[in-house]
């Protein structure tokens, strides 16, 4: 009994002086507070993980919703639910999208459900997840998150005209920067084949902005030292022929009808000629009967003239003589003919290819600056007229403004590359497309509607109708380049500029880069690949499709 109270007051003591111990304490508070501590950062972690994760959502809703808002057809309505099958379709497109780009912890595997609604000019997209806990997982699995994105399309009215450079060089990709044109069937890594998928996803865009039918056209203008105004034109009163017809015909001498009067003026003369062999001169000719010639086993024969199936006609005919010819196959220009004391007829206007070059004069621009102008042709001023050429790489024709969205697309499926560069003149008719008078006549103008010249090249101009030679870059182009660029923007045109500039190996293009409207509007491209997302921020940016959350 003695001894147990004995230790009970020795246990009693080491308790009362259990407080007043310093290094006891300071363990004791260590190790109870520890537990709350790491719970604390390890929560921390898992939120900040979330939250990347929630920014990672809200991305991938934007590229979603972008996706939806860019196509060219859409109901007016779909609300959150929908079955009918064309908001079915366009809520597929989205999710495609979001699980495409939602990857953060495996997202995409838990395959987390959009609810969209669409009205006349946005589209909203929501969704939520659960990411998993890594170091709070026992007490906490999962955090909640959700995400919302609204795109919205603009109202107003938008003119649009692609100024695309149809140029040999756009054979070139980034694998083959030296490939030669032309290339008809370009493979999908040139130059050319990008832009045409890039044109499309953008006629798209300008298609799905439009609220109403008309409210938004576009014209495509392929260029490469001509522009094509289409050959059927050919009637037209602005089309100049003077220099088109002193090389697009044939040379003769009709008054010739002997070989020594047309030998005696350097033609060339060709012997007239009998319809029955052997037979070399006109009276002969024509006083020889058809001879019938019976088939050795009966039943008819055949004559020494054709067209005679009976030995009595056969033997009543006689031959006929074509006379003798007089040409100056040699002369390919109106002056060679006429300095040979010749006759040139000029070809039918209606065998014109439709391309046309700048206008001016044979000798430069005119003082009237009609080349760098959107200026109506004048009557009785050849220099304002457009003078028609036979250039052998003559482009796809041009496309006046119109919203007519599968013809547009047609054309740009028919560009070729081949040629050389002239970027002025693809710009001067990207502003005659957007201009109310002759060439291109385009419609009044309707309130509240921006026009826009889009241009695309890849390269430096080189030859025009007057100045560079096909393969040096022209100073002489790129004054004239300059000026165009300043006058439509006087104009109140809009202008973006794209340099394709493989792997950078030609530099800035300093005259492109001055022709936007400002610094935002020009993109140097360095790779084929980045021709599609250029022109997809172009298409936002003029469509005011946007994020505005």
């Amino acid at each position: 009994m003695g001894r147990s109270r004995k230790l009970l007051g020795l246990l009693l003591a080491r308790l009362r002086a259990f407080p007043r111990a310093a290094q006891g304490n300071m363990a004791m508070i260590f190790g109870l507070s520890i537990i709350p501590l790491v719970l604390a950062a390890g929560t921390g972690m898992d939120y900040t993980r979330a939250v990347v994760a929630r920014s990672n959502m809200g991305a991938a809703l934007d590229a979603a919703a972008l996706a939806v808002g860019r196509q060219p057809s859409k109901p007016s309505n779909c609300a959150a639910g929908a079955t009918d099958t064309a908001c079915t379709n366009l809520k597929n497109l989205a999710e495609q999208y979001f699980l495409a780009n939602y990857t953060y912890y495996d997202a995409a595997a838990r395959a987390a459900g959009l609810s969209m609604t669409i009205t006349n000019q946005s589209v909203v997209l929501t969704t939520t997840d659960n990411v998993p806990t890594q170091i709070v997982k026992w007490i906490r699995p999962s955090i909640a998150i959700n995400n919302t994105t609204t795109v919205v399309w603009g109202q107003t009215k938008l003119w649009v005209s692609l100024v695309l450079d149809n140029t040999g060089s756009m054979c070139q990709s980034d694998s083959n920067p030296n490939a030669g044109s032309p290339c008809p069937n370009a493979g999908s890594s040139t130059k050319i084949a990008a832009l045409k998928a890039a044109t499309h996803n953008l006629l798209n865009m300008l298609r799905s902005a439009s609220a109403n039918p008309g409210d938004v056209q576009a014209a495509i203008i392929p260029f490469v030292k001509d522009v094509n105004v289409n050959r059927a034109n050919y009637t037209k009163s602005w089309i100049d022929w003077t220099d088109w017809d002193s090389i697009n015909g044939s040379c003769s001498v009709s008054s010739k009808h002997s070989q020594s009067s047309c030998t005696s003026t350097h033609g060339t003369w060709t012997n007239g000629r009998c319809n029955i062999s052997g037979i070399t001169d006109q009276s002969t000719c024509t006083s020889t009967h058809g001879t019938w010639t019976a088939n050795r086993r009966g039943g008819g024969g055949s004559c020494n003239i054709s067209g005679y199936s009976t030995s009595s006609s056969c033997q009543a005919a006689t031959g006929t003589w074509t006379n003798g010819t007089c040409s100056f196959s040699g002369y390919t220009t109106k002056t060679d003919c006429q300095n040979a004391s010749a006759v040139w007829t000029p070809d039918d206007h209606s065998t014109w290819n439709g391309c046309v070059m700048d206008r001016g004069t044979d000798s430069g621009p005119d003082s009237g600056n009609y080349d760098v102008m959107n200026t109506a042709p004048v009557s009785g001023t050849p220099a304002s007229q457009f003078p028609a050429e036979q250039y052998s790489s003559c482009p796809q024709a041009l496309t006046t403004l119109s919203y007519d969205w599968d013809t547009l697309s047609s054309e740009v499926d028919s560009m070729v590359a081949n040629g050389s560069t002239n970027q002025p003149i693809g710009l001067v008719w990207g502003w005659h497309a957007l201009s109310q008078s002759d060439p291109l006549d385009a419609p009044t103008l309707p309130d509240n509607t921006t026009r826009y010249i889009i241009i695309l090249s890849d390269g430096l101009n080189t030859q025009d109708r007057w100045y560079g030679n096909g393969s040096d870059q022209s100073t002489s182009v790129d004054n004239r380049m300059s000026a165009v660029c300043a006058n439509a923007k006087a104009d109140h045109i809009i202008i973006y500029a794209v340099f394709v500039d493989i792997g950078g190996t030609q530099g800035n293009s300093t005259v492109l880069q001055n022709c936007a409207t400002d610094a935002s509007k020009y993109y140097d491209l360095t790779s084929t690949s980045q021709i599609a997302n250029a022109f997809n921020l172009i298409g936002q940016q003029i469509t005011s499709l946007r994020v505005s959350r």
